[in-house]
């Protein structure tokens, strides 16, 4: 699930809500995974993967992750991103574009103290998406992580990212293909609501 944190009260934030709690209601399975896709500058290389989302305070949509990561290399030399969340349950998809930035150094502290330590000896023991002997190895780094004398303590090769979406698209999805399809696209500070053919 995704905590919501003094949501803003612009309109496309409270139609984002609507369509969560509508889909939560209906059971959706994974409602926190969203795909984020980001473009490498350096390579000319397109990426996307999921994560879950965990927050959003007030106009910011927050995710953790290693800052050695691929996808964080890809967030330095380009800053614009795509995400997308798809929630079957109600035929729902809301795509958004977004500049991103990391979270505080306090921020990601106060979180990962309060995560498991399980959680911890994970991101601590991960040198995420690199090359490794087996998976057996994972294994046995994991465990060694589990010793460590200071699970509560956030390491600077781990942390938070936020983004504040200027577009938001929600698509509906009908069995007749009249799919609905409204967006929201910031500019001068208000939003402009636009209808899109399916």
């Amino acid at each position: 699930m995704i905590q919501f944190n003094n949501l803003n009260p612009e309109i496309p934030y409270q139609f984002f809500k609507e369509k969560y709690d509508e889909a939560l209601n209906a059971g959706q399975r994974g409602i926190e995974a969203i795909s984020i896709s980001s473009y490498n500058k350096e390579i000319s290389e397109v990426d996307s993967r999921y994560v879950n989302l965990k927050f959003i305070s007030n106009d910011e949509f927050v995710f953790f992750s290693n800052y050695d990561s691929p996808k964080a290399k890809q967030f330095k030399t380009h800053k614009q991103i795509t995400a997308v969340f798809f929630w079957d349950s109600i035929n729902v998809q809301i795509r958004m574009k977004a500049k991103i930035k990391k979270t505080s150094n306090d921020f990601n502290q106060n979180y990962f103290f309060d995560r498991s330590e399980k959680k911890n000896a994970l991101a601590i023991s991960s040198n995420q998406s690199k090359p490794i002997d087996s998976y057996n190895q994972v294994k046995e780094n994991y465990n060694k992580s589990l010793k460590n004398d200071d699970l509560k303590k956030c390491p600077e090769f781990w942390g938070g990212y936020s983004f504040t979406p200027y577009y938001f698209e929600f698509w509906e999805g009908h069995e007749s293909r009249l799919n609905k399809r409204e967006a929201y696209e910031k500019s001068n500070d208000s939003w402009k609501y636009l209808i899109l053919q399916p």
